[in-house]
């Protein structure tokens, strides 16, 4: 049994999931926090002081270059602006006074901005909805009945939205998860609380295929417990969605799960409490304005693999709450996508070597009035194999005899249309062939991806266009995202780069984005984040930084993360660890992906604690030069220095130059720890903390 203690993850704020999902390519705009926007030109090893540490290369106005240090990665974020070509944006010059002007003229448009939400927070608090009771036996007993073993962060998004439900004040929440992650547990887990609280649930989904995936879903999780579950879409005779109403209106349907059908005038709910919204960008606007209407004092949970960019905005500048699953399924591979010009050959070889290994395809044609010919053409490919047709402008008998022809392995190629978008789950089908898929939206895609690799499988999806036809820069963009972004939690990533492509829009007013454009989203939510806090007259403490420039070997090796993607990707979250906590969980995910932790990147976790506890420790600067290491303070008083001088190994080593840039120099000797001796006198300058 291993002995590995539990992991404990640090609550993230919905700003930390911009940088947390924006990957950076050379030539991609980037934004540093005190210099502004600038276009990263790459990865560089350098030696500094006789030791090499990799460097961020970025370049500004003219022939300026700025090399930012990997362990100073959390200044760094990816532009995001208004969408489309990003040539028009100008490059801030390295030492002009733009970036400052930019940051101050966009600060005062967001407390104008901050203004508005305070008044949208007030009203959601005045609002008054139902509290529902603390879990009980019967919710806990529901929840160890689960089959699998749950991973942390559905424990973790579970408990935020029961607690959500327990307030008076009516829950809006998002909850973000890849496709297989686990988003209908945490639903049904919302959903039988509200059922044990006394009132009802409704599930609404973009389509019947969707909708009947649930509802069977669902009568067999609740199976052993007396909950009532009905299912409204196209499919049922107006006698039999009428009697469904009129249950619904007494209150003998506990979870009602629906299309469409939902917004029907004559639907009327006994006591509704929850309303699970599942894929909501697959509704319209009109869809949307009548949802506010059925919501009104109704919890309200949506679910989504690729939130669309405006829900996506209104989650990160925290209008919505959102909860993400950022935790992989196991035994699971990512699905190896090619995005190519349609070729007979090529797909032909995909089809065979997924029958040949006793796996079933889909192959998406995505027109009505073409589809059986397309099918025809695939029997006569494999005349020894059975093809079969799915789509939408089938009955329920038709559409529903062909699932579950397919579901029970009866046939080897579904041709379908995009019915298969959304909750289908058949493990074994790995292999996913897509006819115009640049057509399609991205969050689209992803989708339909989705629906292949569901098990222990390797599973393919060849995005294919017809040979010459040239594609818009949109839909390049767009197949390049669904390319590059194969791998488990990529949905979140393909809902950052749909905002980066779509442009993130504006959250009260038009009049907000020229502001946004200027700095770029991230540092836009965090000003925002600033005027709302502000606003409410609560106190914005300044935010503390300390630069630290060490002669020690400290970084990650290429040899141990040979990907440069993941190295970036490291290099940020390590540079965002806050505590001795974060610290041991990167180490314990380090060691599980790429083995033992090596000596420089275990230095390059101790620099990044140092740095936090510096900063709190009024220090700004750490250098280390000419074997001297000098200690910067922003707030600097003698006192504070004087445990340096009393000091049993310092003596007559301590210099204190009280100029223009208060510091004190410590002359190193050749057998001084670099590395310890700074953590050990960042100890000795940090004050007692007050005590009540």
């Amino acid at each position: 049994m291993s002995s590995r203690r539990k992991k404990t993850k640090r609550k993230k704020s919905n700003r930390d999931h911009v940088k947390s999902y924006t990957d950076l390519t050379p030539g991609d705009l980037v934004v540093h926090e005190h210099h502004g926007i600038g276009r990263f030109v790459g990865m560089e090893r350098v030696k500094v002081d006789g030791a090499e540490a990799d460097f961020i290369k970025i370049a500004f106005a003219g022939t300026d270059y700025l090399y930012v240090p990997a362990t100073s990665l959390d200044l760094v974020s990816k532009y995001i602006g208004g969408g489309g070509e990003d040539t028009h944006v100008r490059l801030n010059k390295l030492s002009g006074s733009d970036w400052q002007r930019a940051r101050t003229k966009a600060k005062a448009a967001a407390k104008d901005l901050a203004a508005g939400l305070i008044k949208l927070y007030a009203q959601r608090e005045r609002e008054k909805g139902f509290a529902f009771p603390p879990d009980d036996e019967f919710q806990r007993e529901f929840e160890m009945a689960f089959e699998y073993e749950e991973t942390e962060d559905q424990l973790r998004c579970a408990e935020e939205i029961k607690k959500d439900m327990q307030s008076e004040r009516p829950m809006d929440r998002l909850l973000c998860g890849d496709v297989g992650f686990g988003k209908t547990e945490v639903a049904m887990r919302a959903a039988m609380k509200c059922v044990l609280g006394g009132k009802q649930a409704a599930i609404l989904v973009p389509t019947t295929v969707l909708a009947r995936q649930h509802y069977l879903t669902c009568i067999q999780r609740f199976s052993n417990w007396p909950v009532k579950i009905e299912m409204l879409s196209r499919f049922k005779t107006t006698k039999e969605e009428n009697a469904i109403i009129e249950r619904l209106r007494r209150g003998d349907v506990d979870l009602l799960i629906g299309t469409h059908k939902l917004f029907n005038k004559k639907l009327e709910f006994k006591n509704l409490g929850l309303l699970i919204v599942d894929e909501e960008q697959r509704f319209g606007v009109t869809h949307k304005e009548k949802l506010k209407e059925i919501s009104k004092q109704v919890d309200v949970l949506t679910l989504s693999a690729t939130p669309i960019p405006r829900t996506l905005n209104m989650a990160l500048s925290g209008v919505r709450d959102m909860s993400v699953l950022e935790e992989s399924p196991h035994d699971r591979y990512p699905v190896t996508t090619y995005v190519m010009e349609y070729d007979a050959a090529v797909i032909r070889d995909a089809i065979a070597r997924e029958l040949t290994r006793g796996g079933q395809v889909y192959y998406l044609h995505n027109r009505v009035d073409t589809i059986d010919k397309t099918a025809a053409r695939l029997q006569a490919m494999f005349p020894e194999r059975t093809v079969i047709v799915g789509h939408g402008k089938m009955n329920e008998k038709q559409l529903g005899e062909v699932m579950q022809t397919f579901t029970d392995g009866e046939a080897d190629i579904l041709v379908c249309t995009t019915i298969i978008e959304a909750g289908i789950d058949i493990p074994n089908v790995n292999t996913l062939i897509i006819e115009d898929a640049d057509r399609f939206g991205l969050a689209q895609l992803h989708q339909i991806r989705g629906r292949v690799g569901r098990s222990s499988r390797h599973a393919y999806a060849y995005l294919t266009f017809p040979a010459g036809r040239v594609l818009s820069e949109i839909s390049q963009k767009r197949l390049a995202a669904i390319r590059d972004f194969a791998e488990f939690g990529a949905g979140f990533k393909i809902a950052m780069r749909d905002l980066e492509i779509r442009g993130a829009g504006n959250l009260l007013g038009a009049e907000q984005s020229g502001h946004m454009i200027s700095v770029g989203y991230d540092m836009y939510l965090r000003l925002l984040e600033e005027a709302v806090l502000e606003e409410k007259g609560e106190k914005v403490e300044p935010k503390r930084e300390c630069i630290i420039e060490l002669a020690v070997p400290a970084g990650i090796p290429d040899t141990y993360v040979t990907s440069s993607f993941e190295r970036m990707d490291l290099y940020r979250r390590i540079a965002r660890i806050q505590t001795p906590e974060d610290a041991d969980d990167m180490r314990d995910e380090l060691c599980d992906r790429f083995g033992d932790v090596p000596a420089e990147t275990e230095t390059l976790i101790r620099i990044s604690v140092l740095r936090t506890d510096a900063a709190a420790a009024g220090i700004c600067e750490i250098a280390d030069k000419e074997d001297t290491l000098r200690f910067f303070f922003s707030d600097f008083t003698f006192e504070r220095i004087q445990p340096l001088f009393d000091h049993p190994t310092l003596k007559g080593r301590v210099l204190l130059n009280a100029g223009d840039r208060p510091h004190i120099a410590i002359k190193l000797r050749r057998k001084d720890d670099r590395m310890a001796l700074s953590e050990e006198l960042v100890k000795t300058l940090t004050p007692p903390k007050k005590t009540n």
